[in-house]
């Protein structure tokens, strides 16, 4: 929230603490219900904002013309970098397990696991990409 509905809320939070003196403390609930329903509706107001940003960017890169291959620029790129990155974290443990109990064999058979596995990866993002810029399943909702 920004700082004009922080002085806002700041007001209605002194608006209700006077009331409650003047009121008294049989009040105190209703008070509270109604300071937290305000705080539920600006909350819900930044939420609003917020969604509505990100479909509008959303809209966006789905507008985007595509590249040369007819694929769009954000085709998956982040999945297969963030898998990429998770597969080489998790390559660590795996070489020292593998090279404690197997040695140089069991080394070179985890690394085979994990260049197999990101070739999967690899393969299995550019047949996506393939099948969305053909006009696959994909592009019915588009």
């Amino acid at each position: 929230m920004d700082a004009a509905h922080d002085a806002e809320l700041k007001k209605e939070l002194n608006a209700t603490l006077d009331a409650r003196k003047e009121l008294g403390e049989e009040y105190e609930p209703a008070l509270v219900e109604s300071f937290l329903g305000k705080i539920e509706q600006q909350v819900d107001g930044v939420v609003e904002r917020r969604v509505r940003r990100r479909l509008a960017e959303q809209q966006m890169v789905a507008a985007r013309p595509p590249d040369r291959r007819g694929r769009r620029s954000d085709d998956g790129w982040g999945e297969r970098f963030g898998f990429g990155i998770i597969s080489l974290i998790v390559a660590i443990p795996l070489s020292a397990i593998a090279v404690v109990n197997a040695g140089l064999a069991g080394l070179l058979v985890s690394w085979a696991g994990i260049v197999g596995i990101n070739a999967v990866q690899a393969v299995r993002g550019a047949h996506f990409g393939e099948r969305r810029a053909s006009g696959g399943y994909m592009d019915r909702d588009e």
